[in-house]
This record gives structure tokens, C-alpha cells and sequence, in this order.
């Protein structure tokens, strides 16, 4: 399901995953990359039907976040790594969140950016899910922009080309995902020391999605980016690569 990944940094210090958004690839992680790679050993990978990852080979029609997370722990096993850090913005931060409920033991440190503990009213996903599968993803191009960014960023053209490049079925099986997705009642499973990130300019997870999480998981740090949207990886870089890097400097749990 999840089969397209790759590796950056030190191939014997520590590993940190990286997980995308929604209609975006792993190059969403680019901006990060320097300031990561100098410590840790990078992992990235593709959503299905995104990138490099096919939607064609076993994605079921009710994928689930979890059925993600479980994507993400088998490559974690195929490459013999039994902990790691997880980033992930929006989609890529549920993934996150699941995966230290799933498998606590294996999260060393948890990032959450741009994401939520419920993305919104399920019926909207179910809606854009299928205008996908009837029109491919072209129609969203506009409204997407408004949301991933801020206006006048001039660097939207290339992310946007990551979504359009997205397989209709694949983008809309992740919609799914998100529709069924709800862990608020859950969040003070969450053992793995957390920073939340959160666009201060984000129409999709606004800061008030991140309070709910920064609230629900014990000893969760928060961080507004000011001049940001919901790709504020991407956008303010310079603010969040120097809190990613403190936090897995500064908070790394050892089993």
C-alpha cells in the first residue's frame, strides 16, 4: 500500500519519519531535509496513488488512517527499525497520532503539524472524494491553493503540481480516511513526547485543532507559525525547522 519511500542522512543514526499531506508527495519534505539529515537518518515515503506510490496494487475502497499507520510500521520492520520519530503534516500528523496509539513502543518522538484529531464534517470528505473519482483532482487546484497557502506565496506552483499529479482513486481513497477518522477521545493515550504545529493563517486545521491536541496529549508542546497556512512546512520553513529540530534534540523518549 505504502510502497514507495526513501532514505536520507547518517544510515546509522537515529530515524525519523516523515509522513505527507494529502494530495502532496514526499518532496513536501524537502525544505526540511538539511537541517534533518545533519543528525538523523530521514525516511519519507508516498500515500497510495500519490508520487511514487501506485494506487493500484491493495487499496481498498475503505482505507483507513489506521490501514496507513500499518503501512508505516511495515516499513519501519522491512528495514529493521524497531523506533523512530514521526513528522507528519495534516493527513501525514493523523497517520502520526495513530501510530503512536498503535504501536507506542516504537514512537520515540512525535510531531503533529497542520493536522487535527478530526478533520470536519465526514460528509465533505465523502463529497470530495467522489468528485474526485468523476473529475480528478484539476477541480480542487484553485481552492487548494487558498488553503495550503497564504496569499501571494510564490511558491505554491510546485505543490500544486504534486496534487495535480495525484490518481483520482488513490487521492479519494484517503478522503475516506479522513472521513472516518476520529481519535479526540483518545489523545491521552499518546506516551510519546509531542510537538504541535499549527499554521496561524490555516483555514483547513486551524489553531484550534492544534489546541485540541496540544490539550489532549499529555505534555504536548504547541507552536503557532505566524505567515502561515496549512502547508507551513513548506511556507515558513525557517520557523518550523528550528522547532523540529529542538524538539527531537530535546525530546527524544528511550524505551
Amino acid at each position: 500500500m505504502i510502497t514507495h519511500h526513501r532514505f536520507d542522512g547518517p544510515p546509522d543514526a537515529p530515524v525519523v519519519v516523515l509522513g505527507p499531506s494529502l494530495g502532496t508527495t514526499l518532496d513536501l519534505w524537502e525544505p526540511q531535509l538539511p537541517a534533518l539529515t545533519r543528525t538523523w537518518r530521514v525516511l519519507r515515503y508516498d500515500l497510495p496513488g500519490h508520487g511514487g506510490s501506485p494506487s493500484t496494487t491493495g487499496v481498498p475502497r475503505d482505507l483507513t488512517v489506521d490501514d496507513l499507520a500499518a503501512g508505516v510500521l511495515a516499513l519501519l520492520d522491512r528495514h529493521d527499525v524497531d523506533t523512530a520519530a514521526y513528522a507528519g503534516v495534516s493527513l501525514g500528523g493523523a497517520v502520526g497520532t495513530t501510530l503512536a496509539l498503535r504501536a507506542p513502543d516504537r514512537v520515540a518522538s512525535l510531531v503533529l503539524c497542520c493536522t487535527s484529531a478530526r478533520f470536519g464534517d465526514p460528509e465533505s470528505w465523502r463529497e470530495r472524494a467522489a468528485l474526485v473519482r468523476a473529475q480528478g483532482t484539476r477541480p480542487l487546484r484553485e481552492a487548494t491553493k487558498g488553503r495550503w497557502f497564504t496569499p501571494g506565496f510564490p511558491g505554491a506552483g510546485r505543490y500544486l503540481d504534486m496534487l495535480a499529479g495525484a490518481d483520482p482513486e488513490g487521492y479519494a481513497a484517503c478522503c475516506d480516511a479522513l472521513a472516518a477518522f476520529d481519535v479526540r477521545d483518545r489523545l491521552g493515550e499518546v506516551r510519546a513526547p509531542a510537538l504541535v504545529v499549527a499554521g496561524a493563517e490555516d483555514p483547513a486545521t486551524p489553531p484550534a485543532h492544534a489546541e485540541v491536541l496540544a490539550r489532549g496529549i499529555p505534555g504536548a508542546e504547541l507552536l503557532v507559525v505566524p505567515g502561515a497556512a496549512h502547508l507551513a512546512t513548506a511556507e515558513r520553513p525557517d520557523v518550523v525547522n528550528e522547532a523540529i529540530t529542538r524538539h527531537l534534540t530535546t525530546r527524544w523518549r528511550i524505551a
